[in-house]
């Protein structure tokens, strides 16, 4: 998954409703983490709630896939807006074979796809017991 678009949903909370978006995501060597928005993902291999990622700060669990071609990033059950990173619109648009954005996605600004120091230290860290 290094580099490449990604679909990142928020279940924790929300269930097939929560803020999603598309943007541009790295990922660790192993794959086993993946850095999105500032933010980092650590897999939940199978054993997650209603994702397959868990932020590594909040515990908070997110669905994270590569995006479709037929815009249904969403779980069939689920609906709202989608914000996509303003950078990847091009790619989107390419990888898509769409000529403009569809309706249900709303342009911003996401941050780096590079973890920082204090980010690759946190993931390595033990979450609370809850």
């Amino acid at each position: 998954m290094k580099n490449r678009l990604v679909y990142v949903e928020l279940k924790s909370g929300y269930g097939d409703n929560g803020p999603a978006w598309i943007g541009r995501a790295g990922a660790s060597k192993t794959g086993a983490t993946v850095y999105f928005n500032g933010q980092a993902f650590r897999t939940l291999k199978g054993s997650g709630i209603g994702g397959n990622y868990f932020n590594v700060e909040t515990g908070e669990e997110y669905w994270i896939s590569g995006i479709k071609k037929n815009n249904q990033d969403r779980h069939w059950a689920g609906g709202g807006k989608i914000e996509i990173d303003r950078s990847v619109i091009p790619a989107y648009l390419e990888e898509t074979g769409r000529r403009a954005l569809p309706p249900n996605l709303i342009p911003t600004d996401l941050a780096p796809s590079e973890p920082d120091e204090n980010i690759l230290v946190r993931e390595h860290e033990r979450l609370p017991s809850a």
